[in-house]
């Protein structure tokens, strides 16, 4: 998967919307077409809704490229990815509607679950919040609208359908560091670099997602794959942003946690072999079991874990507080079972 931020600022054109009708009943003289009741109404959601949300999506520019956000509050803030911010402090926020751009700051930044809080200097002033709805009401097949500065074209609006629900979803950042989200929505609406960070839109014109990633096709080159984006669905995002808004960190982001940092081993073939601790945190739920610095973790709940991006992807399907088994060697080469009760998430 490719994270949709842009390391290629492109100059700016008029803003842009893609809006469609939907079928309806067929009638007699036209089998194919959709009454015009039907069409008409869905035209209509389609405009309102924009209207309603596309104000308060904003472009997010910083010296290495740019991304999306939307406007969390009345106060300034604004929710994007972390990937967007990248190791940026300063920001320049150019509305939809234009104008001057606005200067903003990072309130905090949360890597690992790819998000991120700017504020506006000298608060909201004109931006307006969007309204979050919940995303744990989602069902497949649902109408979305994609919202954002792809390619840098301010005010983008992408149609599509939430495709499927729940996808642990592993990206890279501008840095090649992999990110792993766990129930990521999968939308067909077209998240493409730039897109990172907007607003993924239902039809009652709240924000359900935050566009993340576009997958990639290895066999075409790792060129994009269409139709097939994800989100951070909205009940992660706003829990992690009010944390990071209250405190400028995240200490309770409902993530399992072993509290260990890692690094990939190979065999004498080259081949991935496990995932080595290079260091063991302070109470941390791993040191707690009797995990080791120099120990080799080679599986988690049943499944191997032969490097440390395939870890992250068995952690994000666990729970802090559950009980699991951890398979690992020891520097002598001896194998070992832990059962680990995991920890939380935090930075």
């Amino acid at each position: 998967m490719a994270g949709c931020g842009s390391s290629k600022p492109k100059s700016d054109s008029a803003p842009a919307a893609s809006s469609s009708a939907a079928g309806g009943q067929a009638s007699p003289a036209s089998p194919n077409a959709a009454t015009p009741q039907v069409s008409d109404q869905l035209q209509s959601d389609y405009e309102m809704m924009v209207a309603n949300v596309l104000p308060s999506v904003v472009q997010i520019s910083t010296d290495s490229g740019l991304g999306s956000g939307v406007v969390y509050d009345t106060k300034g803030d604004i929710l994007t990815n972390a990937h967007v911010v990248g190791q940026a402090t300063s920001f320049k926020v150019t509305q939809p509607t234009g104008g001057q751009p606005l200067t903003a700051s990072l309130v905090g930044s949360f890597p690992t679950g790819d998000l991120a809080v700017i504020r506006v200097s000298g608060g909201a002033g004109g931006l307006k919040p969007a309204k979050f709805g919940d995303s744990t009401k989602l069902k497949v097949g649902q109408i979305v609208l994609a919202m954002g500065s792809p390619l840098g074209l301010t005010g983008t609006v992408t149609e599509g359908i939430v495709s499927a629900l729940g996808r642990t979803v592993t990206s890279n950042d501008a840095n090649g560091a992999a990110i792993t989200v766990g129930d990521a929505i999968q939308t067909s609406a077209a998240i493409n670099n730039g897109n990172s960070g907007g607003a993924l839109v239902d039809l009652s014109s709240e924000v359900v997602g935050i566009p993340s990633a576009a997958a990639l096709n290895p066999e075409l080159g790792n060129s994009a794959a269409p139709g097939i984006g994800f989100a951070i669905p909205t009940a992660t995002a706003t829990r992690i942003a009010d944390q990071l808004i209250a405190s400028g960190k995240v200490t309770d982001s409902g993530r399992a946690a072993l509290g260990v940092k890692v690094q990939g081993v190979v065999d004498n073939n080259g081949t991935p072999a496990g995932v080595g601790i290079a260091q063991v945190e302070a109470n941390s739920a791993a040191g707690a079991a009797g995990l080791k610095v120099g120990d080799v973790i080679t599986a988690v709940n049943g499944t191997p874990t032969p490097d440390p991006t395939t870890l992250s992807q068995v952690l994000v399907t666990l729970k802090p507080g559950q009980q699991v088994k951890v398979d690992y060697t020891s520097p002598d080469g001896s194998k070992h079972t832990a059962t680990v009760t995991l920890g939380t998430l935090n930075g």
